[in-house]
């Protein structure tokens, strides 16, 4: 029978070939690899990486589309809110890391991406299929309209890249945006530092972005040690990732 999109899980479903083919090349799976796929839905993109992978392990909260998945005897179905697996857990299994792929839930695509900043370190590499408003975000550049938490605190364990641009029509059904790929890879030797300090920070850096950091983030700064050289005549947009990083650790 035919699956009907399910609204409350934001089900829009990858239906185009040369996209699929597009993305599955950018992934570049091989066989052996652990990998994860996050909203398999239809199969339309689990078919073609399961086939060169060998084995593949998938995230579906759609109970239905759970059952169906499971009559593939290649794949090992986890049926769950992809907000509570340990994916640490789940590299251990394995005792190595994951590469972790998705089309995912535009509704809460940005609380899947800050959970897995959790796990950073059981993952190899992630590709995602977001809307594209999200992906520019997340590789924006200081002094950009698309530059703020998202950017900063996504640059700040991942380079990221935007390898693709998907349009509407390439999904059943369209979404009423544009979407795209990206690729996140864990950077090698991440500055150590307190996520949850950076998280603060950055939180209030950008509360009021249009206005100076020494009217937000000064205030907040007036009982705490941190580097003099630390200019606050600046709005949160116009900061690079990396003083934001230096300040999160002189704070810790």
């Amino acid at each position: 029978m035919k699956h009907i999109p399910r609204k409350r899980f934001g089900q829009h479903f990858l239906a185009d070939d040369g996209i699929i083919d597009a993305i599955v090349r950018a992934i570049a799976p091989q066989p052996g690899q652990a990998m994860v796929e996050i909203g398999p839905g239809l199969a339309a993109m689990t078919q073609p990486l399961v086939e060169r992978l060998g084995r593949l392990t998938v995230i579906e909260l759609d109970r239905d589309l759970a059952a169906r998945l499971r009559s593939h005897p290649q794949l090992e179905v986890i049926e769950s809110d992809v907000l509570k697996v340990d994916f640490t857990a789940l590299a251990a299994q394995g005792l190595r890391r994951l590469r972790v792929v998705g089309n995912l839930p535009y509704n809460i695509s940005t609380p899947i991406l800050f959970h897995l900043l959790a796990h950073v370190d059981a993952v190899g590499d992630q590709h995602f299929m977001l809307q594209k408003e999200v992906v520019d975000r997340m590789v924006a550049q200081p002094s950009t309209a698309d530059y703020g938490r998202l950017s900063v605190m996504l640059q700040w364990r991942y380079e990221m890249e935007d390898v693709l641009f998907v349009p509407p029509e390439s999904f059943d059904p369209p979404p009423r945006v544009d979407s795209a790929v990206v690729r996140m890879v864990p950077r090698i030797s991440p500055v150590a530092l307190d996520a949850k300090r950076l998280e603060e920070i950055v939180q209030v850096a950008f509360s009021q972005r249009r206005k100076l950091l020494r009217h937000t983030l000064g205030r907040w700064l007036e009982d705490k040690r941190y580097p003099g050289d630390f200019d606050v005549q600046r709005r949160a947009e116009e900061v690079p990732v990396l003083e934001y990083l230096s300040l999160a650790q002189a704070l810790s």
